[in-house]
């Protein structure tokens, strides 16, 4: 006779699923190069300074048109 489970216990399911396996990692740990390269990018990054660009005027509204890979103007759009 089976029993009711009560609200504590968790009713065991008819096909219990197996655990999800975790994943392997896509690529290899990067190389001793590439680490060297990667450290060096990163003080250059570091010690790069922001350019001090005066503000544009009469530029577009919006989003900048070059990221989006097309220019409107007047309702044409060209692609360039």
């Amino acid at each position: 006779m089976a029993r009711d489970p009560s609200p504590r216990e968790k009713p065991i399911p008819d096909n219990p699923v197996p655990p999800t396996p975790t994943p392997e990692p896509d690529l290899p740990p990067p190389s001793a190069a590439a680490q060297r390269a990667l450290a060096e990018a990163a003080e250059r990054r570091a010690r790069e300074t922001p350019m001090d660009l005066p503000p544009e005027l009469g530029g577009r509204n919006g989003p900048e048109p070059v990221r989006y890979g097309d220019w409107e103007k007047k309702g044409i759009a060209v692609d360039f």
